[in-house]
């Protein structure tokens, strides 16, 4: 059932994410700028379920939960570098600018200004998993070398940890909490800038066609944010292995598999380079 169920949905991340690469890639009508942080998001999501996913389904195969120090220590840097919340306010400002400043459109999101953000995106999310991971498995582990998750996971490894030793960790989860929550604030503030516009078009057009551009933006936004404060804001009387393992599926595997869906849906551009 594990293996089924997982190999179900790393296949719908690949078929998905693979097709919009393709398409952005290979059609140049496809060469703007949302459609270039869109192939970001899609190999970020590809690398994201590929860190995870493929190695869970080969122990349930194996019947085995086996995983080298190494190999744990790949997937807490590769799951770190490739979270969403960098790319996705880049991907706001892109939408803030093309409705609320279209005449500066062509000036500001340039192409050299395009490969600055997404790079600022990428070396973000490196500078970030190489701070987290450096810090985490230097903690000695005092509580045996069991973690109870799919992956190896920042908090359960922490669990592990000698009980005075991990706050230099902790302080460091407070620092990327506080980016993230920084990149929110920064979303919702370029939105309810888009929305004061939106809703001065008199056109019923206009207001169709910017919601269409910012829809599948906020859906997958929603996505992310609802799934982390899930996982997050869990209360600790319900914590259990099989609860964690459960929770840690919604943040981890299902957006990756449905940010491609949603963003194909409706989308008449893409649906005909695809």
């Amino acid at each position: 059932l594990h293996f089924s169920l997982f190999l179900g949905i790393y296949l719908a991340a690949l078929l998905g994410n693979g097709l919009i690469i393709t398409a952005v890639a290979c059609n140049h009508h496809l060469h703007t700028p949302i459609y270039f942080f869109l192939l970001h998001l899609s190999l970020l999501d590809l690398g994201s379920i590929s860190t995870t996913v493929p190695k869970s389904m080969v122990n349930s195969l194996r019947n085995t939960r086996a995983i080298s120090y190494s190999g744990c220590a790949a997937q807490v840097f590769v799951f770190f570098m490739l979270a969403e919340y960098s790319l996705l306010t880049v991907m706001a400002y892109d939408r803030y600018i093309a409705i609320c400043r279209p005449l500066h459109y062509r000036t500001l999101m340039g192409s050299r200004a395009c490969v600055r953000m997404v790079a600022g995106a990428w070396g973000s999310g490196f500078l970030n998993a190489a701070l987290h991971t450096a810090s985490t498995l230097s903690i000695p582990l005092c509580q045996g070398n069991r973690v109870d998750q799919f992956f190896c996971e920042i908090p359960q490894i922490l669990k592990l940890s000698c009980a005075d030793s991990y706050l230099r960790e902790l302080g460091l989860i407070v620092v990327s909490a506080c980016l993230v929550f920084g990149c929110f604030i920064f979303i919702v503030l370029s939105y309810v800038q888009i929305f004061a516009v939106v809703l001065r078009i008199p056109s019923e057009q206009g207001w169709h066609k910017a919601f269409s551009m910012c829809l599948p933006h906020l859906a997958v936004v929603s996505l992310f944010v609802s799934t982390v404060m899930f996982a997050s804001l869990k209360p600790p009387s319900i914590s259990s292995p099989a609860v964690d393992l459960v929770v840690a599926v919604p943040y981890s595997v299902v957006p990756p598999a449905v940010n491609s869906l949603i963003y194909s849906m409706r989308n008449k551009e893409l649906n005909e380079a695809l």
